[in-house]
Parts: structure tokens; sequence; C-alpha cells
């Protein structure tokens, strides 16, 4: 603490990512990154941004990678933005959509930024316990807010909410923002992105780091009404008028346009969570039902955090959180059929 910070400062509780090892030959499945490269399309139009043009800005709109975004989605490019990572683009929403007197609502186990961004920006908010079977209820939803966020599928467990109930959540908050945080969508469910001209208060944020193995380029995405963009945009050219490099926008739109090297990789990593979810039932878990690149499990013998270090002992890293609710569960990334097997041959002698 230094009498230099500005008061608010040392009441913030950072969010803390998952660990990046600077060792080698570590079966990493900790921070649910894509085990498959980048289409090579995209590797070869950030390649092609590497000249003497970087003495230039970048397209402070990011036209080419809206276009691509709008192409993919069938939306307008008025509907689409664009920002350093999803993150990013979650900040600014809770900074220009979400402060307002009524508290914002999310699950009381989701994604762990969302309680940093509303201490950073001064918002209230409840977090809305999930069921027995960690599933969100819509109809604890229909209440009085401010705003809603949610991950869909869920983080850290995996667990979607199918197209319909999220409808029927958005028609029962019609005068507030509701946001979905895709960040994992392309491994099992449908995208709310196909709600968006229906219901003006939607804002569906994605990210590039999961489905199309991007996780080093930063580069999220919103969809949403005109008006919730307009918003963001006023926010961001506040705060950061070129939030992506030529290369990120260069090679964000290529793994939009290369459909089917991203068709590829989500149908192996889909085929592989299937094979470790039977392997690790084999071996005695309860593994939640996941449409997500990674699972929740428990072992109903076995302490948790015993069986993460375990594994670390052998290289193998896991998730390991400390939540009441979920202190006995791992969040295991779906890896290699390598990188699986390594796993699933590390448990049995734990």
């Amino acid at each position: 603490m230094s009498k230099f910070w500005s008061p608010f400062v040392k009441d913030l509780v950072p969010y803390v990512p998952g660990e990046q090892p600077k060792l080698s030959k570590l079966v990493k499945l900790n921070t649910n990154e894509n085990p498959y490269g980048p289409s090579p399309k995209a590797i070869a139009a950030m390649q092609a941004e590497v000249n003497d043009d970087l003495r230039l800005y970048p397209d402070p709109n990011g036209d080419r990678l809206k276009q691509a975004v709008a192409d993919y989605y069938g939306v307008s490019t008025a509907q689409v933005f664009v920002g350093n990572g999803s993150d990013e683009v979650l900040a600014h929403a809770f900074h220009g959509l979400f402060q307002h007197e009524a508290p914002l609502l999310f699950p009381d186990i989701s994604y762990s930024f969302y309680p940093v961004y509303c201490g950073l920006y001064g918002i209230d908010y409840q977090q809305v316990p999930l069921d027995e079977q960690f599933q969100i209820r819509v109809e604890d939803y229909a209440r009085t807010n401010g705003g809603i966020i949610f991950p869909n599928p869920n983080a850290p467990t995996g667990c979607l909410l199918p197209l319909e109930a999220v409808e029927r959540l958005l028609q029962g908050s019609p005068d507030s923002v509701v946001l979905v945080d895709e960040a994992y969508i392309d491994f099992g469910g449908q995208s709310a992105i196909a709600l968006v001209d229906k219901y003006p208060n939607l804002l569906v944020t994605q990210t590039l780091s999961k489905s199309r193995s991007l996780a080093g380029l930063r580069v999220g995405i919103a969809v949403g009404h005109p008006d919730l963009i307009e918003a963001l945009e006023r926010i961001k050219n506040s705060f950061n008028s070129y939030p992506l490099d030529r290369m990120a926008i260069a090679g964000a739109a290529a793994a939009f346009e290369d459909r089917e090297y991203f068709e590829q990789t989500c149908r192996q990593v889909i085929a592989s969570r299937e094979t470790v979810v039977a392997g690790l039932q084999g071996l005695g878990f309860e593994v939640l039902p996941s449409a997500a690149n990674f699972v929740f499990a428990r072992h109903p013998d076995k302490d948790a955090a015993t069986l993460a270090a375990g594994l670390r002992e052998q290289g193998v890293i896991v998730r390991h959180f400390k939540q009441p609710r979920i202190a006995q569960f791992l969040r295991i990334t779906i890896g290699t059929p390598e990188q699986n097997q390594a796993l699933l041959d590390a448990l049995q002698g734990l």
C-alpha cells in the first residue's frame, strides 16, 4: 500500500488469472486454451501485416473484423463491437450498461471477473444461487435488476442454458440489459446472437481465445442492438481508440472467414471431451454435463486439492477453485488425445 494510491485502490480485489507456468514438458490443462493451433489462414494474414505499415496506426474501428463477424452471423456491422479480448469488452459493458440503482444479477458460481468489475466500477450486485445440479434457474432472475450477466455455457461448470431458456430470461427483464457471455458456446451450444434482432436489451459477447485458438492475440467481440453497441463505442473511444493492432484485426478476420478449419477443430475438441468424460467416469468421478472445452469433475472419495497436487507432481496441471460449493471439483481443459490420456493415466495412480 502506498500513500500515492487513489483512495479506492486499496479496496479493490483483483482477478487472479489461471497459472501460466514457465516450465516446459507440462500437460497444461488449466486455462481452457485450445489444444490445436490457429487457422493457417489467420497466421498467414497476420504475417502479411508485418511490414513497413506498422509505422501507421491501425484502423480504430476494426472495420475488416466487424465485417467478417457480421458476415458470419448475418447481422449488420452496426451491431458489432470489437475489443482487446472479451474481458475488455465486458469491462466496457459493465461501465456503460450496468451502472444503475438496482443491482446487477449473476450466478453465485460463475466467471470470477464479474465481482471484480463491480468493485472497479462501483456497481451493486447480487449473486443468484445455481440449483443443486449447478444449473441456472431462469425464474430466479425475474425480479428488479439493473442488468443480468451470465456465461453460457457457464464457467467453471460447463453447463449450458438452452436457447429457449435464454429467451425466457430476456422476456422476464425487458427493461434492463441481459449480457450472455459466450466464451465457450462453439463447443456445444446455440448462440444467442440468433435473438439480437428480436430483443433490443440483449448483448452477446464472445472471444477468439477458445474455439478459434487465438488466446495469445487478445480479441473479443460483442453483438447486439446498435444502441448498445454505440454505448460500448463511446466508452472505448473515451479509454483507448486503438484497442486492436493490425495483426489482431487481420488474424481475427481471417479466423472468422476460415469456417472449415474452425468447425474441424471444434469437432475434434468435442470428440475428445466425450472420451475424457467416459475415462473420468470409469475412474469413479462425477462429471457435470459440459458444452464447453473443459469438464468439471469431482470424486466422491478423493479430495480435489490433493488430486490437483498429485497431478502436478506428475506434470499435469488442472484448475482447482476454493469456493465452498465447488471446492471438491477440478476444472479440466480438454487437450489433445495424448494430453487427455496422460491425465487419465496420472489419475489412476492417485
